[in-house]
């Protein structure tokens, strides 16, 4: 087995893939490394693919446009025991290879570049890349999987082969990188971040990024990774406001606001708020629950505890419970009404209602729930 495969994304760099392909090759020749070059030529118009066999990597071909898909090409074709990614546009210095294989022989399984804590050259970097951008999804990656990086879209990256067979990759666009790192994380690999050398990029190449679409690109995916975040946190503050302007008019009657008072529509508002929250609610334990079917989420913490309290049995008597209060409020109102012709407790009516509602929400969550498999797991 060869000790380390470098791969590069090629698209449309015949200015600069052979400057990184000789970098590579001078510190094989000076480390005493048994390496490979790996050029994923991703359906270039110019020479890219035949300067880079020329100057002595492998090239293969990816007609798949797409970041992702050259990577996922690359990787199936990497034979060595330790593998390490990085742009063909010069603007990672291949001659720091040596710092990144160093940290996995010492036993790390994952390490990530960080051109923040390291040298960027000037022009390097966009002021709203290097201000604004990377750092607010770096945070945002940092914590919802509460992980450390400083810069998770470091497109200069190495890890085991071992390391690589857990990930599963799957994402074909910019996202890539995002779940290259999420999923390093939620496989508790042994991380480590190596400051580097960012340079200005080679004013003859173009450069693939669009920042606001890959940036959301990059939001979306994590979102689709943090349910908790997604779901589980928007909803319980939307059910807890609505919870509690509810309770403030059943308690006080009404709440005055700019020196108008307000006796229904709050509590309407509340109402609203309660079911929606709980609602959305219920679309976060799905999505965790479905998270660990399918082996995105290793944190089982969400469905050991429904295991543990609840079941569709207790589900379903606790919705019974709920939407029989609700339903019997409504229905002695209703009576009321017809018996005496007025009603004056609107606002026990709509408690009423959105008891049952929510009584009915947890019934059929029950049932859901026991569908995909709680019990069964």
């Amino acid at each position: 087995m060869l000790e380390l495969s470098v791969i590069m994304p090629c698209l449309n760099e015949e200015k600069t893939v052979g400057v990184c392909i000789k970098k590579c090759l001078e510190v094989f020749k000076q480390e005493k490394i048994k390496g490979e070059v790996i050029v994923v030529d991703n359906n270039s118009t110019d020479k890219s693919a035949e300067i880079a066999r020329k100057a002595g990597a492998k090239a293969i071909f990816e007609p798949k446009r797409g970041y992702g898909n050259a990577y996922l090409r690359g990787l199936s074709e990497a034979k060595g025991k330790y593998i390490a990614i990085g742009d063909a546009d010069n603007t990672y210095d291949f001659y720091e290879i040596p710092k990144f294989l160093d940290a996995l022989r010492e036993g790390y399984d994952f390490v990530s570049g960080t051109r923040l804590k390291g040298e960027i050259k000037p022009g390097a970097m966009p002021f709203l890349h290097r201000h604004i951008g990377n750092p607010l999804l770096t945070g945002l990656l940092n914590l919802f999987f509460k992980t450390s990086f400083s810069d998770v879209h470091c497109g200069f990256k190495a890890f085991t082969k071992e390391a690589l067979k857990k990930l599963d990759l799957k994402c074909i666009g910019m996202e890539f990188a995002s779940e290259l790192t999420i999923k390093a994380s939620k496989e508790n690999l042994k991380t480590t971040e190596i400051p580097i050398t960012y340079c200005p990029r080679d004013k003859a190449t173009k450069s693939k990024l669009n920042s606001f679409k890959d940036g959301w690109r990059h939001l979306r995916f994590m979102l689709l990774f943090a349910p908790n975040w997604l779901f589980l946190v928007p909803g319980i503050l939307i059910f807890l406001v609505g919870f509690i302007f509810s309770l403030l008019i059943l308690i006080k009657g009404k709440i005055i606001i700019f020196g108008i008072s307000f006796i229904i529509h709050p509590m309407i508002f509340g109402a609203f708020l309660s079911i929606l929250g709980l609602q959305i609610i219920s679309f976060g334990i799905y999505s965790k629950i479905y998270a660990e079917s399918i082996g995105i989420e290793k944190n089982k913490k969400i469905t050991n505890l429904l295991m543990r309290y609840f079941n569709l049995e207790k589900g379903t008597l606790v919705g019974v419970i709920i939407f029989l209060t609700g339903f019997l409020i409504t229905f002695y109102l209703f009576i009321r009404r017809v018996i005496d012709g007025y009603l004056h407790a609107e606002k026990i009516l709509i408690l009423g209602m959105t008891l049952a509602v929510i009584g009915l929400q947890i019934i059929f969550s029950s049932w859901f729930l026991s569908m995909i498999g709680v019990e069964k797991r």
